[in-house]
């Protein structure tokens, strides 16, 4: 997805910022001391060029940012890529997750570095949980039955999961490059049991795609209540939301970043 162009800012994206503040308000966030260090953690079936689009606009609003490149290899070598790059941030760190992510800082974000989580589109499992658990109770959802795995246990999607739901909201030619550049994912990671909830201790912030068919939109909007979070925004958007309404997610990780206190 490395083709994706830089997105200015706009008016439009001052007004999104707005309106989010006055949402992020009414539910209860608190002001403090902002952090200027975002890690972005990519999703399964992907690498760090899918936050492409939102990486610029949220160094436009002053923030520094960097965005892991996970191996899909091990959920011990996903949480120990990101530690690596949280501990090479100077201050406080706004970890920011999509997808598969979400399990991976909720493991990982149990740093005294990291202010905030902000959960995109993605898991937030308990602790003694895995991605499968959190997501179970919600059914199989039609791009989970899209999955295939080969005889290693390494898990890719089809081109009919990819352009019905992963992208399906997203130009043909998107979806035939992100089919075509998919990271194969081992697939046992999603049994792997979580030992630490860092969203136990950390304010935590949720992002819904009510389009979503990827994961369940009835999960992620169950880990607003379940994960106390500060502020939430539904967009309708599908899976990729990252890459459909960037603005938007920008504007809310912005939000977040602002209310995140350090302790």
């Amino acid at each position: 997805m490395s083709y994706f162009s830089r997105i200015p800012l706009s008016a439009i994206h001052g007004l999104i910022l707005a309106v989010l503040a006055i949402v992020l308000s009414s539910t209860g966030a608190q002001a403090g001391t902002a952090v200027k260090n975002i890690v972005l953690v990519h999703g399964a079936f992907a690498d760090a060029t899918s936050w492409l689009s939102v990486i610029p606009l949220l160094e436009a609003d002053g923030y520094h940012v960097v965005a892991v490149q996970n191996p899909l290899i091990s959920f011990a070598e996903e949480v120990a890529a990101t530690k690596r790059i949280i501990a090479l941030q100077s201050g406080p760190v706004l970890l920011v997750a999509h997808s598969w992510g979400g399990v991976v800082i909720t493991q990982a974000g149990d740093d005294p570095k990291v202010a905030g989580l902000v959960y995109i589109s993605a898991y937030a499992p308990d602790a003694g949980q895995s991605a499968n658990d959190a997501s179970s109770p919600y059914g199989w959802t039609e791009g989970q039955k899209q999955i295939r795995l080969d005889d290693a246990k390494f898990a890719s999607m089809t081109f009919k999961g990819v352009s019905e739901d992963i992208a399906q909201r997203l130009p043909l030619a998107t979806q035939q490059l992100f089919f075509a550049t998919q990271g194969q994912t081992y697939g046992p990671m999603f049994d792997e049991k979580i030992t630490v909830a860092a969203w136990q201790s950390k304010p935590s912030w949720v992002l819904i795609s009510s389009n979503d068919r990827m994961l369940p939109p009835a999960m992620e909007r169950a880990e607003v209540d379940r994960l106390h979070a500060i502020g939430s925004v539904t967009l309708p958007t599908g899976h990729m939301s990252i890459m459909e309404d960037p603005a938007k997610v920008a504007a809310f990780i912005n939000i977040a970043a602002m209310a995140a206190s350090t302790k």
